[in-house]
């Protein structure tokens, strides 16, 4: 893909300081390219952010790949899409500047589930993630090396869409493959809360020299 073939609606805002990460913030279903942009400031005032619009409609609602049913995946579509961001990141580098090997995916619901995806299908494309709300996106046929890999799963006790056995399982399988992987639950439902992003904010800190 050449640089000029950005293939998602997206927004990039540049870093505002000596932080070298990009942040790639991966909205949930019926978000956009702004969803989490004061997400990402928050997390990391910081940064550089990268925000793509998911490509797919469902109902009229933007969303990474589609889905057979709610939490039921579609899985072809998601490997071919999760190529597709990935292919998107190498060329959002080359386009803006920013370094390729200091990506963190800060995803939401299904953001959080392709993030989850690019993780076990491409892990050379991100130095780590933050996955709110996050399932299991699929088991690899093949184990994949997650070793250096920081990943942050901020899970909810009364989340309505995501039941616990998702987070804890997809924890356990991040870990055995060499991940760094913090599993935190918050007092909450589906929806994010200020806890949840200040949890986050002292994960990213605490492991700024790793993915910086």
């Amino acid at each position: 893909m050449k640089a000029s073939e950005l293939t998602y609606v997206h927004r990039y805002l540049p870093p505002n300081g000596d932080d070298p990460r990009t942040l790639l913030l991966l909205h949930g279903t019926g978000g956009d390219e702004n969803d989490l942009v004061h997400l990402g400031q928050m997390l990391a005032p910081d940064a550089g952010l990268l925000s793509p619009r998911g490509n797919v409609l469902e109902n009229g609602a933007a969303r990474f790949f589609r889905r057979l049913a709610e939490g039921v995946f579609d899985i072809e579509d998601l490997h071919a899409r999760t190529k597709d961001l990935v292919a998107f990141v190498d060329a959002s580098a080359a386009q803006y500047g920013f370094d390729p090997a200091k990506v963190v995916a800060v995803g939401f619901s299904n953001g959080a589930n392709i993030a989850g995806s690019m993780l076990l299908s491409s892990p050379r494309v991100l130095s780590g993630a933050v996955l709110f709300r996050p399932m299991v996106p699929f088991v690899p046929e093949e184990p994949v090396s997650l070793e250096g890999r920081r990943v942050y799963i901020g899970a909810a006790e009364n989340d309505p869409i995501v039941s616990r056995r998702h987070p804890e399982r997809l924890a356990e399988m991040l870990r055995v493959l060499g991940a760094d992987v913090t599993l935190n639950w918050q007092p909450a439902g589906h929806a994010l809360t200020r806890a949840d992003v200040t949890s986050a904010y002292d994960w990213l800190e605490a492991g700024r020299e790793t993915t910086a």
